[in-house]
């Protein structure tokens, strides 16, 4: 019976396994394949003549847009880390008055959604000279990181108490407690913040459009939305560029994964 048990666990997530590679493997089939054969019924998953120019094409139009989306998701990922585990640290464990209140009230502003202040913030922006600038795609997501800052916070609650008081007793200061001590023990989450923040500025496409008119400064997100017309799409060259758009991320949540699954397990709701 458990043999059984075990069978159908493995059969059912190995399906799941397929449905989930199966699109990943078409995209790369399709990025291989010369536009005429894309769509070809019935859908073929392997090519039987690779294209390898398509991706020399593709490198020959993307290297711009693929820096700036390695420039903005570097700074993002080191801001936000950097501001969250302090303003966390702050949070968990110095005592200042206001400080539930003001960590409450940061929360609160998570509710808020983004296209309810787009417009005040373009104004603000345009009035300081930001518009066509990459500053609007990084500083205020580094300035308010919240959702980082209360898993930052959560993680810094879990630490014991005796390794701060330890470091007291060796005259340690506050920075050194926070920088020697503390946050080497929440690896995990700054793990599972550096994963969602890269995600979330590699894919961006709604900021770019919005705030930047330059194209030397568009993103990756910009420059695959260009090989979609109204009457005509360059679904070759689409897949390559989605598939070159992939594989940072795939890298970077294989170089994070131990302690990315820890960081969203381990991290508690202690108060």
């Amino acid at each position: 019976m458990r043999i059984a048990t075990k069978t159908s666990q493995y059969v059912v997530m190995t399906l799941f396994a397929v449905a989930f590679l199966a699109p990943l493997v078409w995209m790369i089939s399709a990025s291989l394949r010369p536009e005429a054969q894309v769509l070809s019924v019935p859908p073929q998953f392997l090519p039987k003549d690779a294209q390898w120019d398509n991706y020399r094409q593709i490198f020959e139009l993307i290297p711009v847009f693929l820096w700036n989306s390695v420039k903005l998701a570097g700074l993002n990922v080191i801001g936000i880390l950097i501001v969250a585990s302090m303003a966390g640290y702050a949070f968990a464990r110095l005592r200042f008055a206001g400080r539930d209140i003001a960590f409450m009230v940061l929360l609160a502003t998570s509710i808020i959604p983004g296209i309810a202040y787009l417009i005040p913030q373009y104004i603000v922006f345009r009035h300081i000279g930001w518009v066509d600038t990459q500053y609007p795609l990084w500083v205020p997501k580094v300035l308010t990181p919240v959702f980082a800052t209360f898993l930052m916070r959560q993680s810094f609650l879990t630490v014991p108490k005796e390794l701060e008081d330890a470091g007291k007793i060796d005259g340690a200061s506050t920075y050194g407690i926070y920088w020697r001590i503390m946050l080497p023990q929440t690896k995990p989450a700054l793990a599972a913040i550096g994963v969602f923040t890269f995600l979330e500025s590699w894919n961006d496409l709604f900021g770019p459009l919005i705030y930047v008119n330059s194209e030397n400064l568009q993103t990756l997100p910009v420059a695959l939305a260009q090989f979609q017309g109204e009457y005509f799409t360059q679904i070759s060259l689409l897949m390559c560029g989605a598939t070159v758009s992939v594989v940072p991320v795939i890298a970077v949540f294989l170089f994070a994964q131990r302690y990315f699954i820890q960081g969203i397990t381990m991290t508690g709701m202690k108060g």
